[in-house]
């Protein structure tokens, strides 16, 4: 189950980084930003396709871990579905918020891989989260996909409600808030 979190995360991420850097370079942002839109809009226009394609592929990845590896499960596929979403969108903010920091597309890639590569280990995929130094699970904590695969776990292996999973999907939430909040604000100061 948490590679669902793993490969969203690093689509995610570097998908929305590369889109909007790749808009910057080439000048296409200032004509879209000269239409009469906000700048909010515009963001929310670059993620919501990849809130699309994001869907998609965590519905592949489910079905292949349960159709071939007969992974179960046993929880509510819409309360997964409905949080798959938010872990999505976090991470795309984040993507965007990536892109306002970035210049090339080059830099966009770095800085996208560096928030990976701590993501795949101190989230509690390939080694258990319990067993990490403190400072390390400290550090996990900020991660989104930490508080994701323990949620895909809850719901998939041990069929989890949403009163189970407040601790993390509150977490996804505010890390959602947090970069949003980073990318509106660092978007406008780059447009001006």
């Amino acid at each position: 189950p948490g590679l669902v979190g793993t490969i969203l995360t690093m689509t995610m991420l570097i998908f929305t980084a590369l889109s909007v850097t790749r808009e910057i370079e080439r000048g296409t942002m200032e004509s879209l930003l000269s239409m009469p839109i906000k700048p909010v809009e515009v963001m929310f226009g670059k993620i919501i396709p990849y809130v699309m394609v994001g869907f998609i592929q965590a519905g592949l990845i489910i079905g292949i871990g349960v159709l071939l590896f007969g992974v179960p499960v046993l929880g509510s596929l819409t309360l997964l579905g409905l949080l798959t979403t938010l872990f999505i969108t976090t991470n795309l903010s984040i993507g965007y918020t990536f892109s306002t920091i970035v210049q090339n597309q080059l830099q966009a890639m770095q800085l996208s891989m560096m928030f990976f590569l701590p993501s795949i280990l101190l989230s509690g995929f390939m080694f258990p989260f319990a067993g990490m130094p403190v400072w390390a699970q400290y550090i996990g904590e900020g991660l989104p996909l930490t508080h994701f695969i323990r949620i895909v776990r809850a719901i998939m292996l041990k069929g989890a409600a949403m009163q189970n999973l407040q601790y993390d999907t509150i977490a996804l939430v505010a890390l959602m808030l947090f970069a949003m909040t980073i990318a509106v604000t660092r978007f406008r100061r780059t447009l001006d």
